[in-house]
């Protein structure tokens, strides 16, 4: 049979946003895969250097709008390393608390998806329904439910709302009970495990080789976390684990997924117990300096980096975006080559795809 080129995107509902995935296959059976970006390319780089440093954070906070907060923590930690300035603990803790509730929100965003992609419409139901109690803290914390606009250069914008620690606990006292259903609902299910179990397969050696971070990296059983490896803000008082699942299928990288929202319900409850009284802010100075400032987060879909660059002024002179999902995609011809047609919803699926830090 003739071999032959395939689009899947970027209209088809498998690409959850703007982005082609070219397969080439040999009846059923893919035998190369070209990932295309660059539909959905807005120049956030570029932008920021038109904005003041404080102007910059609400543009960082739609480079993913499944992990807003991950985005503007990130940027602000760069400007803060540029400027040096030093915020105040309990802005730290804050920061830690509402990082690991976005970290939740996004990966049930993620579940309720894949669920939808692989024929599970209840997951769908079950994993939106319960991303509204997290969206509903984060949303008393600061006044909105998907670009946050919460972080700043030295802080964050407001102080928790009373009864916030009280209700954070609830939350994950809820969520874990949740996770467990989760788990009965998806791991009970054949056709779930068939499509899940040895489909994907991703080495150890390739994701290192390729750059991959995050669950996806950590789903091929590589312990790397950069909350643990490179600790930033109070990470270090927080006791959790790195989850990680040794054998690199799609399978794999829902477990670690799933073992992250427990460890999140973890740091969030030593958080908002921990949290010390103070401060929430400190001013920083209006111009930056002439150097440079980096940042690093684990964000949930890998980990994301800035480099900025101050030349004197109210603004960057340069910012520079390591996207964790653009070095992800790359990984398609590693991760499809061999598998069907069938299986690129599954496999693609367990990237999380987000096209708007793709692109950016």
């Amino acid at each position: 049979m003739a071999e032959m080129w395939i689009n899947m995107g970027p209209q088809h509902p498998m690409t959850h946003g703007l982005w082609n995935l070219r397969i080439k296959v040999d009846g059923e059976t893919i035998v190369d895969a070209e990932p295309v970006v660059g539909y959905l390319h807005r120049g956030i780089e570029k932008l920021a250097e038109a904005r003041t440093y404080t102007q910059v954070i609400p543009i960082t906070d739609r480079l993913c709008y499944g992990a807003s907060l991950a985005w503007s923590h990130l940027y602000c930690t760069a400007a803060e390393d540029l400027m040096g300035v030093e915020v105040p603990e309990r802005a730290e803790y804050l920061r830690v608390a509402a990082l690991e509730m976005q970290r939740i929100a996004s990966h049930l965003m993620w579940l309720a998806a894949y669920a939808a992609d692989l024929g599970a419409m209840i997951g769908f139901i079950y994993s939106m329904r319960d991303r509204e109690v997290f969206i509903d803290l984060l949303q008393a914390l600061t006044g909105s439910r998907i670009t946050y606009n919460y972080p700043r250069i030295g802080g964050v914008a407001h102080d928790a709302p009373p009864d916030f620690a009280r209700d954070s606990l609830r939350a994950c006292d809820y969520m874990e009970k949740k996770l467990k259903e989760y788990e009965d609902l998806y791991e009970g299910s054949k056709v779930f495990m068939l499509r899940n179990e040895g489909v994907g397969i991703l080495s150890k050696e390739d994701a290192m080789n390729l750059g991959i971070t995050g669950p996806s990296l950590r789903g091929s059983g590589v312990k790397c976390d950069v909350r643990k490896d490179m600790p930033y803000s109070v990470y270090p008082e927080m006791d959790f684990e790195a989850a990680s699942h040794p054998d690199g299928d799609c399978y794999s990288r829902y477990r670690v997924r799933m073992d992250e929202m427990y460890q999140s319900c973890k740091i969030i409850r030593q958080a908002v117990t921990k949290m010390p009284a103070g401060k929430w802010r400190v001013v920083a100075p209006r111009n930056g300096p002439v150097g440079t400032g980096i940042g690093r987060v684990e964000d949930p879909r890998g980990e994301g980096m800035m480099y900025i660059v101050g030349d004197g002024t109210d603004r960057p002179y340069r910012l520079k975006i390591r996207s964790p999902i653009f070095v992800s995609v790359s990984a398609a011809p590693k991760l499809l080559v061999g598998y069907k047609v069938a299986d690129v919803v599954a496999i693609m699926g367990g990237l999380d795809m987000c096209i708007g830090e793709t692109d950016r």
